[in-house]
This record gives C-alpha cells, structure tokens and sequence, in this order.
C-alpha cells in the first residue's frame, strides 16, 4: 500500500487522536500524511458580503493550528498541510482525499466520549454517507498510544453478506503495508437467529472461518501471518467484547448493503460494534474494488 492519508484535523482532542492515530498508521505502511483544515467556502449569498479581514484572520488561524499539529508528530516524514474551502468538512476532506489518490480519511471522536472509545461526531457521520474512500474513526485517547508504536495487528471482521472480499482485500493490503499480522474475525455465527443449535453455530463459524481464511491466504505474502477467530455471544456488542484486542491494533469492517456504490454507510451490526470496540474502526466502502485496495 502506497500513497498519503488524510488527516481530518482540528484544534480539539479529537483532532489530536485522529493526528496521532494517522501519523502511527502512516509510518507503520510507509504512507506520507496530509493534515487538512477545512473552512466554510468562499461561496456567499448576497445578504451576507464577503470580509476579508475576517477571512484573512481564519486563515492564519489555521495555519497556526496546522503548524502547532505538525510540530506534534516531528518524527513523522513526508507530511503535509493544508487549509482547504468547501460546504461541509467532510466534503473538503473527500476532495482531498480524492485528489491526492489517499487510502484513508481519518476522523476522531466527538468531544464527551469516554476514554477508548468512538463517540461519532457530525463530521464522521457525514463521511459515513459521503465518503468512497475508507474512513479511519479514532477513539477518544488515541493521542495517548505514541506514533512509535506502529500497527501490531489488523483484525477484518467478516460476516457472509455480500462485499467480504472488498475487505480482506483491504485488510490483506494494510497489512502486508505495515508488517502487521492479520486476523479475520468471523461473524458469521451471529448472523443465526437466537436460540440456534451450539453444534450448529460451531459448524457454521468454522466454515465461515476456513472460506475466508482461503480467499487471504491467496493475496498474502508466505511471510505475513494469518489467524482466524469466530465471535460468539448472544449478540454483537457481547461478542465483541469478548475478543481479545491489542491498544494499538486495528479493526476493519464493511459498509452496509444499503450503501450507494462507492460509498459508505454504517450498517446495524458496524454500528453496535462501534459502541464497545476499543480500538479504532476502519469502514471499508463495499464496492471499492481492488484498484482502490493498493492505491
């Protein structure tokens, strides 16, 4: 995996996790980063004129953020800047991440969250209805786990609707990228009504296992290694919270069914994840396909 990523940044808590959480992938995959700042567009109506004093002032105050966010990762190389305009920040972030050909967009938590974990704040929900390029959420205290510490495993969770080979796709290559081990993380046990057979949950989750584990052990170099494990519970959030997870790891899933191609949209079980995950949540859109996999 090649390329940047970007760096939805603001002057907040949040924007300092999704800076430190992109800084640690971006040097793990040998990705250069970009840091951008988006303000409100040029674009006004005719009752409110232009001030260019007040715009000029906004513009040296993102600077000034973007400079004092560059001076917090200094052993980070190959890193840029930028103050961008458009409607909303995540449709500056989109434009960005399309024109520099980004992997990922990286967001933090909205301010309130509970330390390790995902409060979505209106920018992340705007990205998970905008974006064609994988989002990147950041738990509240991502700032914390330091650049150094790389990307120590990269765990796919995979269910059996359609989409699951988009994103071992993207797992297989973030991965491979940051020298990280992979474990696909099979749901597909949860997706039996309540109440079925044990005998025939554990059949089902090791199939499912065994299927996936083929379809990544075909992309993934011999020197990179594989694990499969089967959630189980009564529901995802048990599930989920029954699963050993490293500080600095990475979690990944799909989009949901109902997203527009090429784009995300936080399906039902992402989305109960994402109240107890403690790690960051990479969405992965569904129809990506394998040209924006090793972009």
């Amino acid at each position: 995996m090649t390329g940047r990523i970007v760096v939805g940044y603001t002057a907040t808590e949040g924007g300092a996790d999704a800076l430190t959480l992109g800084a640690r992938i971006a040097a793990a995959s040998g990705a250069a980063l970009d840091l951008v700042i988006v303000l409100p567009s040029d674009d006004r109506s005719v009752i409110t004129p232009p001030d260019a004093g007040y715009d000029r002032h906004l513009r040296e105050t993102a600077r000034g953020w973007l400079d004092a966010a560059a001076g917090l990762i200094p052993d980070t190389p190959g890193h840029r800047s930028h103050v961008r305009y458009a409607e909303s920040f995540a449709e500056g972030l989109v434009a960005a991440a399309n024109e520099f050909s980004a992997t990922h967009i990286v967001v933090g938590a909205a301010n309130g969250g509970l330390r390790g974990r995902h409060r979505l704040g209106t920018v992340a929900n705007e990205l998970m209805h905008y974006s064609d390029v994988p989002v990147v959420l950041a738990p509240e205290g991502a700032r914390e786990i330091p650049v150094g510490a790389g990307v120590p495993r990269v765990t796919a969770a995979l269910g059996t609707r359609e989409g699951g080979d988009v994103l071992v796709a993207e797992a297989v290559a973030l991965a491979v990228a940051a020298g990280a081990p992979l474990r696909l993380l099979s749901l597909a046990a949860l997706d039996l009504p309540r109440g079925a057979d044990p005998a025939l949950i554990r059949r089902t989750g090791r199939s499912h296992a065994g299927s996936v584990l083929g379809a990544a052990q075909s992309e993934l170099p011999p020197d990179v290694e594989v694990e499969v494990s089967v959630a189980t519970g009564t529901d995802i959030q048990q599930a989920v919270q029954q699963v050993d997870w490293l500080p600095a790891e990475l979690a990944m899933v799909g989009s949901s069914r109902l997203a527009q191609p090429r784009r995300l949209f936080l399906g039902s079980t992402a989305a109960k994840m994402l109240h107890v995950l403690p790690v960051p949540m990479i969405v992965v859109p569904r129809t990506r396909g394998a040209e924006g996999a090793g972009r």
